[in-house]
């Protein structure tokens, strides 16, 4: 979908114009084909901010007094890319403007050089942001092979955050004399009274449900080993303040927006998290507005006093949880300590007590990991913790992680192909799985975990606590469904497959018109056909569970309320000696806790 629009006209006669044309790029599939959507599912919070601070580079006449800032977007999940098209709307202006490839990701980079060759061939300038930049420059000593190449092409990178940084850019792009790399990873903004992200109605009803997308917060405190957030965006909490976030809402519900997709990494360490909710549950309660919105938090949120009860009264409808594995000596590999599994089904308990739908990320390729243990692992979880919808990734060395930078240091074999970096494909080797069993290893275990039998339980589950097992259906249909028919990650995956003849990776042929095609409908009627008579017997089964009284009285393990979670028998906190060392540890911890109490119960 593309949004168009001029900014405040130049009253100017001689006022020239400065075109600013904004792309997420998507990435390819195996076959080299752009993966996109009629409709896709998650919204590009990148492409909200660098939306609204360009509107405010044209209304603080950054350019000059009468210069004209032309500004058009694109989302290529969602949206087949007008590339003549743009290159004719950049040479009709003299190539006075600039192309910005925003928030690439490192599986998205060699797509959007596909796209920043073509520009670059015709003069135009193009500078690339993201992730993958940001990453690979904080944590490597040297810049890798593709960016080098990006700046051998002219191609100007964006390190670190555009607040308060975008009005050089503009300048020196407006002066025609692009830097070759802006680094801004040694001066993150503070997010107060910034530019609020926003995104035109035209381009947000292209994504499911018209749903937009916001920080409210940036940073994380965890120093989870795989995770680039912590070194791109810091472990400082920088938030914005609850008037920055209701005055986003209210320019959101102008257009008739009210659903958001928070994209906080742990939005629970965001330390502005309780004003924020508090005017949210303001803005619902007292003016009745219907503020709904997905945070992602980490296993520890419910310790935090009222976390759990405010986020429901705000409008939090789901919650991702970075769940990630059961097993201790896992967690401990990932630096991810944070995880305690005693406390796994009580914090799930209390999001389904304030009928929030559950969502969290389960990561396989742990050095002890193998088909079998995994198999396990997960039938553990289907019988112990009443976590509604799994999302599985491979643990992957992304650019920008600790884990990729070990191993660039130790010269470990890495696949080269940064397209493949998008937690789905395996890039390096594992100790006890070969990649061919790894790879069909993550293809199985999404079966594993959705089988019609766990299905059937998570609905009455979440009968019994009062939730309609509808959004348990629709839940299903975007998770597994993108996996099990569509071959692709919930999170790149949406309504309706597009494949483009001409839009295929450099490099890779063309395919004959009369191969392609037929191919495309026989593909299409098989993987829809399939879905809809999953979709229809998943129907049928809730419809069946709604009308059986007895099932208001359903339960299992899972949903039986926790008393006292270090004296629980679970087979989880049995699976291998440092389980075991981690239920005695927190039932020493307890017992200290409440002598501690005791004590001081007894001196008042």
């Amino acid at each position: 979908m593309t949004a168009s629009v001029d900014l405040a006209p130049s009253a100017n006669a001689k006022a020239s114009r400065f075109e600013t044309v904004l792309i997420k790029p998507s990435h390819y599939d195996d076959e080299g084909y752009v993966i996109q959507w009629w409709k896709a599912w998650i919204p590009s919070n990148s492409m909200a901010c660098l939306y609204a601070m360009v509107q405010d580079l044209q209304q603080r006449q950054v350019l000059g007094e009468g210069v004209e800032i032309g500004l058009t977007a694109y989302d290529e999940m969602n949206t087949i890319l007008p590339i003549p098209k743009i290159i004719k709307q950049m040479k009709d202006n003299g190539n006075c403007g600039l192309v910005c490839m925003v928030g690439v990701q490192s599986n998205q980079f060699p797509r959007a050089m596909d796209i920043a060759r073509q520009f670059r061939a015709e003069g135009v300038d193009v500078a690339i942001g993201g992730f993958h930049v940001s990453g690979c420059i904080s944590m490597l000593p040297e810049l890798p092979l593709d960016l080098e190449e990006a700046q051998s092409l002219g191609i100007s990178l964006f390190a670190g955050e555009a607040e308060e940084h975008l009005d050089e850019v503009f300048l020196d792009a407006y002066a025609g004399s692009l830097k070759p790399l802006y680094n801004f990873m040694h001066d993150l903004p503070n997010l107060q009274d910034q530019v609020t992200p926003f995104m035109p109605r035209e381009l947000v009803q292209r994504y499911d449900g018209v749903i937009s997308s916001f920080d409210a917060g940036r940073g994380c405190p965890f120093q989870c080993s795989f995770c680039t957030i912590i070194n791109v965006q810091g472990r400082k909490s920088r938030y914005r303040s609850a008037d920055d976030i209701e005055r986003l809402v209210r320019a959101n519900l102008e257009q008739g927006i009210f659903r958001f997709f928070v994209t906080d990494d742990n939005f629970a360490r965001n330390k502005n998290w309780e004003p924020i909710f508090d005017r949210l549950i303001e803005l619902r309660e007292n003016e009745g507005i219907r503020v709904r919105f997905l945070i992602q938090v980490d296993t520890l949120c419910h310790k935090l006093p009222n976390f759990v009860e405010k986020a429901a009264r705000a409008g939090c409808t789901h919650v991702f949880i970075g769940l990630e594995n059961i097993s201790p000596d896992n967690l401990v590999v990932m630096k991810k300590a944070q995880n305690r599994i005693t406390e796994y089904r009580k914090m799930f308990q209390m999001w389904k007590e304030m009928g929030v739908i559950t969502y969290a990320g389960y990561i396989l390729g742990l050095p002890t990991d193998t088909p079998e243990t995994l198999k396990r692992d997960i039938e553990i979880v289907q019988r112990e913790l009443p976590v509604d919808l799994l999302e599985f990734t491979m643990l992957t060395p992304l650019p920008g992680s600790e884990d990729h930078k070990n191993l660039y240091l130790k010269q470990v074999t890495m696949d080269p192909d940064m397209n493949k970096y998008d937690l789905e494909h395996v890039t390096t080797a594992h100790p006890l799985m070969s990649p061919e069993v790894w790879q069909q290893t993550y293809r199985d275990i999404w079966g594993w975990y959705y089988t019609d039998e766990h299905v059937a339980r998570m609905m009455k589950r979440n009968i019994t606590y009062g939730i309609k097992p509808v959004r348990i259906w629709h839940g299903i249909l975007q998770i597994f469904c993108a996996m099990e028919y569509e071959g692709v990650h919930p999170q790149q995956c949406g309504y309706l497959r597009r494949k483009v003849r001409s839009q295929r990776r450099s490099g890779m042929p063309r395919e004959p018109a009369l191969i392609f095609y037929p191919r495309r409908v026989v593909e299409t009627i098989s993987v829809y056909g399939r879905l809809g008579l999953y979709a229809w017997r998943m129907h049928r089964m809730r419809k069946r569970l709604q009308k059986d009284p007895s099932v208001k009285n359903y339960t299992d393990l899972a949903i039986t309320p926790v008393i006292d979670e270090e004296t629980e028998d679970l087979e989880m906190f049995r699976l291998n000696d440092s389980s075991v060392a981690a239920v005695d540890k927190a039932k020493r911890q307890a017992d200290a806790r409440r002598k501690h109490e005791a004590d001081k119960a007894s001196a008042a």
